[in-house]
């Protein structure tokens, strides 16, 4: 194969990739708005934000004495009607992974918070166009 050949294949190859990254970073910032509203909703302890991250059909699973415990979505945001915790500046929040397959997404969640350390699986869901949480179950240590 000729240099200029192997350049112009090079270059090809380099220009179809690029807009691939780019939807696929596009993409990672959609599915965080949901994660993000998510963690401001855990910070500022304020229903409205989790409201908008969870679809309205979604669930909230873990494990209590060796049994399946759940909640729905609402019952979920209306836990958090106090504002912050008396502890906020010392609770730490992060998003630790997103896999995005067509209009699926998981995500890992950790909310490391004095006493407990927490980690949310969560599953989310692009319907019409827009990323939801439609499901996480949380563990906590």
């Amino acid at each position: 194969m000729t240099r200029s050949l192997t350049l112009a294949l090079c270059l090809l190859v380099t220009g179809l990739a690029a807009p691939t990254a780019a939807a696929q970073s596009a993409e990672l910032d959609a599915v965080r708005v949901p994660l993000e509203l998510y963690l401001q909703g855990q910070a500022e302890g304020e229903g409205d934000f989790m409201r908008q991250a969870f679809h309205p059909d979604a669930t909230v699973s873990w494990m209590r004495d060796g049994e399946v415990a759940q909640r729905t979505a609402e019952e979920f945001a209306a836990l958090f009607t106090r504002g912050p915790a008396g502890d906020e500046a010392d609770r730490q929040r992060r998003i630790v992974s997103i896999d995005v397959t067509g209009d699926v997404a998981v995500a890992r969640l950790e909310l490391d918070y004095p006493g407990a350390f927490i980690i949310d699986n969560m599953t989310l869901l692009r319907v019409d166009g827009e990323w939801r949480i439609i499901h996480t179950a949380y563990t906590r240590s």
